[in-house]
Parts: C-alpha cells; structure tokens; sequence
C-alpha cells in the first residue's frame, strides 16, 4: 500500500490546527502513512501548546518547530524533509492548512486517484466553507493578459480575455488545471524529487503557482478532484480578509514569479499591463460613483515596489560586471 505523509503547517493557530489534525486523523485510520505537524516559529507559544494537545490526546504524531518563519513554502519543506519517523520516504506527501477540515473519505479519494491516474503529478480538493459555500481554487498561470484583465475588470475585457482570467469556473469534474490552492493538496513523491520542493524566495502567495508550473513543464499535470472534498475557513493565519494593505511579501511575491519563469522584461510589461487596466477601472468607477474594491494606494504600491525591484537589479548588475572589468584587469596588469 502506497504510503502518504501528511503535513500541516501551524502559524499562531494551536487550536484550529489540533482540529485539522483530528478531522485528517480519522481520514487516515484506513490508509498507511502519518501526520507531522510543522510549527512555523509563531513565536506565541503555539509549539507548547500543540505538543501538550497532541499528548493529552494520545495521538501518536510528531510535532516539529522549524526555527524560522520562512513562509508557506518552507514549512512545508520543513515537513516533507522530516519524511517518516523511520527515515524513509513516503508515497505522497499531502499538505493539509491548518484551517481547513478534511471531510469523510477526502484523503482517499486523491490518493486513489494518483494511484489511478499515474501519469498525473498533483491532485487537489474542491474546497467550501462551512456554511457549503463553493471556493475558488482551481486556476489558469498568471500572464500579461490575465494582469490586465484581472485590474480592469469590465466585462468586454473579460468577455475578451476569456482563456486568460486566472480563476477558472469550478469545475464538475475531475479535471486538469493549470495549478491550485495549497489548502488541501496531495503530490507526488516523485515528482517532487525530480523538479525539487517549494521555492522559499516565496515568503507567501504565488509558491504554489510556481511549483504547479514547474511540475507541468516537466511533464506531470495538475488536477482537480471534485469528490475530494474539503472544508475551509481561509485566510486565518494572514488574515488576508482585514487587509488594509497589500503586505509587502505579496509584491515581492508577484515579481519574483514573473521573473523566474518569463524573465524580467516579461515581469515589467505585466505590470503595465495591470496598471493600465487599474486606471481604466478606476475611471470608470469614478464615473459610477461605486466603490473602487482594493485596498488604498494600492497601484502605487505596486508601481513603487517594482520600479525598487528594477533598481535593486540594474544596481546587481552594475556591481557584477565592474567587479568582472576588476578582475579582467587585474589579470592583465599580473
């Protein structure tokens, strides 16, 4: 039987974290595998209070600490290199937020559907709150024209940009997606030892994109499983719901993303294309007199942090080819 490590990632959520624990325990009373739990340095006393919650209840589980708060990606890099307690690798390594409950037989219906499905490297859960209401997590990889189509917001641009919007409808079926939400996602060992784990330069948002995409390119798709299914809070740990303002890490995020997959001259016309179609909407609201639907300043913020990022990377470079021109001369005059 094929063997599954399942990780759960806890930020300051001791409680909420316990329960996910308990709903993916009775998930995998049928299946061979485990459950680490990674506490991500919440530094307020979560890894106390998990390891004396998984004592009282006699759960045989280990909970780690990482040490740093190096994200999403890299606490469950933590996980998935603690592997199993006997220091073998597993099967599958599932990742399971510390908001979100499995419900009965999620966890082995994505394995069996990898099992089936061999040719297929990832498999996700349709995820619903808990009042049943649909999340969207499946969803097509970032581009030029999802930027702009994704800011304007009009219905002619969308109507348009149909094979471009990033969030698919959700799909009835089983079915392959360009990549999903980390929420509830089971992968494949293999896989992941041939295109390697998360990339930490992700602190947050876009780790997920990253890896699906280096997963496809390789050969291995990703696919939504909608009998897999899943209940979510979302946002607890970010608190993405009472946003403000867009965090920094959001930005660097975006910019690393496109960056490393389409190049920096790729990164910077995906920002203009997301400017231009934030001014188109917010003409057009003003003129509508609705409300402008983002945090304040946030085309600003955007502008200002890729315009530092574009300096920051004339300045390596400026650096990199005097220190080259340093040692072409100093090797001449020795």
């Amino acid at each position: 039987m094929a063997r599954i490590l399942t990780i759960v990632l806890n930020y300051r959520t001791p409680e909420m974290t316990l329960g996910a624990v308990e709903a993916a325990l009775r998930e995998m009373q049928t299946l061979d595998g485990e459950i680490v739990i990674v506490d991500n340095d919440s530094g307020d006393g979560s890894h106390e209070a998990l390891v004396a919650g998984v004592a009282e209840k006699g759960w045989d589980i280990r909970v780690l600490q990482s040490g740093r708060n190096g994200g999403f990606g890299a606490g469950n890099n933590f996980g998935i290199r603690a592997g199993m307690s006997d220091g073998s690798k597993p099967d599958y390594y599932y990742i399971l937020n510390s908001d979100a409950f499995p419900d009965e037989g999620s966890i082995c219906i994505l394995l069996q559907y990898l099992e089936k499905h061999r040719d297929v490297g990832f498999a996700g859960s349709y995820i619903h709150g808990p009042e049943r209401d649909t999340h969207v997590t499946a969803f097509r990889f970032p581009s030029i024209q999802s930027e702009f189509e994704g800011s304007a917001r009009f219905g002619p641009v969308t109507r348009m940009l149909a094979d471009h919007v990033v969030p698919l409808p959700v799909p009835e079926q089983a079915q392959a997606v360009d990549w999903l939400a980390g929420a509830s996602m089971m992968m494949r060992a293999e896989v992941l030892e041939e295109i390697g784990l998360f990339d930490e330069t992700f602190f947050l948002y876009f780790e997920e994109t990253d890896l699906c995409r280096r997963a496809k390119l390789a050969g291995w798709p990703t696919h939504y499983v909608r009998d897999s299914r899943v209940t979510h809070i979302g946002s607890v740990s970010t608190g993405m719901k009472e946003w403000n303002r867009v965090p920094e890490y959001w930005f660097d995020s975006r910019w690393h993303y496109f960056v490393k997959n389409h190049g920096w001259l790729y990164a910077v016309l995906a920002t203009f294309a997301h400017l231009t179609g934030g001014v188109i909407h917010r003409a057009r609201v003003l003129l509508q007199r609705k409300d402008l639907g983002d945090p304040p300043g946030f085309l600003r913020h955007l502008l200002a942090h890729d315009l530092r990022a574009l300096l920051r990377r004339r300045k390596k470079h400026s650096n990199e080819n005097g220190n080259a021109l340093n040692r072409t001369s100093f090797g001449e005059g020795k």
